[in-house]
């Protein structure tokens, strides 16, 4: 190595240490003359400082032409970082084939995070023809790696038997494996392999202890999931006040089924004061989101006039809402509204 590239090098090193310690002034001062000779890590980081604002003013036109050089270059994880920049429409027009273009690039090189998004872009048709096993290629890569997005994808894939026959027991284990990094999406899964005995003997209480550590970084489907074992009473004691508090951290992130369930307790007075103008809110929420029981349910808090004023028309849109995806109730509730005759005699409370 001559002394050139050896300065060369050792100038990267020090703007890559000035970043490291989000000194990004220093490092931008040394990364502008190496990007300026072609330095494909120095274009990479200047791209980067550019997206972020860190050191610079935020340009996604000049972050753009830095990652740009640096990915054609060959250095994948600006390649990797354009091809999120063109799936997401940062800083250039939102085209999925030049997304799949350079995520492939990038994932040929072994770059986990790439091989991972790849497998998502197979999976959901995106720049690509859809492809199940196309995406279980690239997960398996990345998941191999220890990537623990790609793990739990690939245990998702298992479990639906999507692009691999199904089988629970490898759910499980790649489950597992992405659990061991804190994976909360994981956590959850595997919560519910536990509760239905699936890939694993039925055990509601160890079901219990991976959704709670899901829940409690904050994984909205898990603090849903714990509400509703406490309402019941499943693998821990029954506990209505324990129930609401979940449901409420979920609804609060906009869980429909949460937001439903917190209706049901407070018509009920379950873990709170029975109130029917947070019934009608936390319904209106979940109905909004297109869930069937909170759209019927809504209906007839109207037709009640309970936390709302009477109002048939609100009636009518809710029920037809709810029918039009198969709940029977506001069918037949729509059936007799439309005959007039007997209707209003029908309607039951809603949350026997």
């Amino acid at each position: 190595m001559n002394n050139e590239s050896q300065n060369f090098d050792d100038a990267f090193i020090d703007a890559a240490d000035a970043f490291e310690r989000e000194d990004y002034e220093t490092a931008y001062k040394l990364f502008l003359p190496l990007a300026e000779q072609g330095h494909a890590g120095a274009q990479y980081y200047l791209g980067l400082m550019y997206v972020e604002g860190w050191g610079v003013p935020q340009d996604y036109k000049k972050a753009l032409k830095w990652t740009r050089l640096s990915a054609e270059n060959g250095f994948a994880f600006a390649q990797y970082n354009l091809g999120q920049m063109s799936k997401d429409g940062q800083g250039v027009p939102q085209d999925d084939e030049e997304a799949v273009r350079w995520l492939r690039l990038a994932a040929e090189q072994g770059f986990a995070n790439a091989q991972s998004n790849l497998g998502v872009m197979y999976a959901n048709g995106q720049g690509v023809p859809q492809n199940d096993e196309e995406a279980v290629k690239w997960y398996r890569l990345s998941a191999e790696q220890g990537y623990a997005q790609a793990q739990y994808n690939l245990g998702l894939m298992y479990a639906n038997g999507q692009g691999v026959p199904q089988d629970d027991e490898e759910a499980v284990r790649w489950y597992r494996l992405a659990v061991e990094q804190g994976f909360a999406d994981a956590q959850s899964n595997l919560g519910l392999m536990f509760q239905k005995g699936r890939g694993v003997p039925q055990d509601d209480g160890e079901a219990f202890r991976w959704y709670l550590l899901a829940a409690e970084q904050g994984y909205a489907q898990a603090q849903q999931n714990i509400g509703v074992m406490y309402h019941k009473g499943q693998g821990v004691p029954q506990d209505d006040e324990e129930a609401f508090r979940w449901y409420l951290l979920a609804a609060e992130q906009g869980f429909a089924n949460a937001q439903y369930n917190l209706g049901v307790m407070y018509y009920k007075g379950q873990g709170v004061s029975q109130d029917y103008t947070e019934v009608v809110k936390w319904l209106r929420l979940a109905a909004e989101q297109g869930n069937a029981e909170a759209q019927y349910n809504l209906g007839v808090m109207y037709h009640n006039g309970d936390g709302v004023p009477q109002d048939y028309t609100e009636v009518v849109k809710w029920y037809r809402l709810s029918a039009e995806q198969g709940n029977a109730e506001a069918q037949h509730n729509l059936d007799l509204l439309s005959k007039k005759k007997g209707f209003w005699g029908r309607v039951k409370d809603f949350f026997n």
